[in-house]
């Protein structure tokens, strides 16, 4: 496994997730070690390398990754026995085109509880995804 490459069905599960009462968790932990989880309603794959959402709490999440980038994210649908951990590093964009083009991709019940707009962009690039407790795709190995 040299690569990863996140698919339609990935793509599908995140944009239905809220629907499905399946929402996505992202894991972060600070300099201290710290863990926390948070539920992302604006998570989406953003194209075959990266998964996306809009940080509009500005809390724990943030300040985890501002200081130490790697997360988790973890996608779970018992009813369709359907489950991924995929793990990466975040990138943060406060401004800019793509602060913007994920903002544009973001669904509205998430927008509409930043109405001031002062959410930031999260960009994660997998690395690794495991599901059913084996690894389905890994970069570089």
């Amino acid at each position: 496994m040299a690569e990863v490459r996140l698919t339609d069905e990935m793509r599908e599960a995140f944009a239905n997730a809220l629907s499905d009462g399946a929402p996505v968790i992202v894991a972060t932990a600070g300099a201290s070690g710290m863990p926390d989880v948070a539920f992302k309603g604006s998570a989406m794959i953003w194209d075959d390398e990266h998964v996306a959402f809009w940080e509009r709490a500005l809390g724990t999440t943030l300040r985890n990754l501002q200081e130490n980038p790697q997360a988790c994210v973890l996608y779970r649908n018992g009813p369709k026995r359907i489950a991924w951990k995929m793990f990466g590093v975040a990138e943060l964009h406060a401004e800019g085109e793509l602060r913007q083009q994920v903002m544009d991709r973001t669904i509205q019940l998430e927008l509409d509880r930043d109405p001031e707009r002062k959410g930031v962009a999260v960009i994660i690039r997998i690395d690794k995804v495991i599901a059913l407790g084996q690894v389905i795709m890994e970069r570089g190995t």
